[in-house]
């Protein structure tokens, strides 16, 4: 059985009666929050529209707040206009004022200029700022994860790091109940938006998410056949093309992610055109092989996902092994549900056969507009994946 077999997801209206009805119950049991609330520190202000509706819930609901800490995650490495810049230090200011009505703000900075080493890798910077997210994970009841504002690979790592710190195995009756803290995902998703900002100039070091690398560096299972499933999204071609030419082998078998249903009908098209070259005229990769997910709900792309991986473990697992690598470049929402889904392939990895990476061609610079960014009207979406609802 899958590990989020039934799972809590509400997007638009239906977040706000989460809530409400979720800080009503703990106010009526006579329960207080001890909250840790960690955001980005990013140009994307769909963050802004996401705390603000979190902290009015919360607020109007007279919940007691016992403490509450905004963890501002940050960035360095990035090469962005004098406009991003001062967009991103206007989010900043404007989270931690409106974080104060409830608790304290600090930041923690992730890059290779995180502990003042200039040649600090990528992969390394990662895993430290991870790390030093983690610490602040103390005695909380709740901890929520806006990602609305956060490069792909900073809240991949994020919460694939929360979700083994608080479901370390599925032996347990209900390992999702997670001693009863409630670990929230939040999104502002706007996929329109997401197709607008252009991710260039990627780096030449690809970066391996803490914990989703051994299958990609041990060199005993470097003989193992390699599934590679690509998460398309728009304007990732080159980033795409970085993978491919570093770590996919020339017999891997391709599968590529589509996103379907999705709000453009034609966007699964569009995309099959833009990856054309790289991945059906020099690759080959045969048509059948495309997968699709749903662009809208993060539980359906993992169980899709989730599904054929599985399928490409049983067959192959007759021929020694197999090597299953998922390189997430769509928008948010199916990003976190083909993370869930390598999540627990790996979490079910019992005999060594199998091993699950996550390479991903880091972007040094990013480009949007302005009016764009102010022009965006996200759908909020709440994913709830451990906590009291799997008690």
């Amino acid at each position: 059985m899958r590990l989020w077999n039934r799972y809590v997801f509400r997007r638009g209206a239906e977040v706000q009666d989460m809530w409400d009805q979720m800080f009503k119950q703990r106010q009526l049991a006579g329960k207080g929050m001890r909250l840790l609330y960690i955001g980005g520190r990013g140009f994307d202000s769909r963050a802004q529209v996401v705390m603000d509706r979190f902290i009015g819930s919360l607020t109007t609901s007279g919940c007691a707040v016992e403490t509450a800490e905004l963890l501002l995650v940050g960035f360095s490495g990035y090469q962005m206009s004098e406009e991003l810049k001062n967009e991103t230090a206007a989010n900043a200011q404007a989270l931690e004022k409106k974080f104060a009505a409830i608790g304290n703000a600090r930041t923690v900075m992730f890059g290779p200029s995180a502990e003042g080493e200039d040649d600090l890798s990528t992969s390394t910077a990662l895993r430290m700022g991870t790390d030093a997210v983690l610490k602040a994970v103390t005695d909380q009841t709740d901890i929520v994860l806006d990602v609305s504002s956060m490069p792909r690979i900073a809240y991949l790592s994020v919460m694939l790091a929360l979700l083994h710190r608080l479901v370390p195995d599925r032996q347990t009756a209900a390992p999702l109940a997670a001693s009863g803290i409630n670990l929230q995902i939040l999104v502002g998703e706007d996929a329109d938006l997401d197709s607008k900002i252009q991710s260039e100039d990627p780096s030449n070091e690809l970066v391996l998410i803490p914990g989703f690398a051994s299958a990609l560096q041990t060199e005993s299972t470097s003989d193992w056949p390699l599934v590679w499933f690509p998460i398309l999204g728009e304007n990732r071609v080159s980033q795409l093309q970085k993978v491919l030419d570093d770590q996919i082998p020339d017999l891997a078998e391709i599968c590529p992610v589509l996103p379907h249903p999705s709000r453009n009908p034609r966007r699964g098209d569009q995309l099959l055109i833009e990856y054309k070259v790289p991945l059906f005229d020099a690759r080959e990769t045969p048509l059948a092989n495309v997968l699709y997910a749903h662009e809208s709900n993060p539980f359906e792309a993992y169980r899709q996902l989730l599904g054929a991986m599985k399928r490409y473990k049983r067959s192959l697992s007759m021929i020694g092994g197999c090597r299953l690598v998922v390189t997430p470049l769509a928008s948010k929402l199916i990003t976190l549900g083909a993370a869930l889904a390598c999540y627990e392939m790996k979490l079910d990895i019992v005999n060594r056969d199998y091993g699950v990476a996550i390479p991903y061609a880091e972007p040094k610079r990013y480009v949007v507009s302005l009016s764009s960014l102010r022009a965006s009207n996200p759908d909020v979406s709440a994913i709830v994946l451990t906590g009291e609802s799997y008690a």
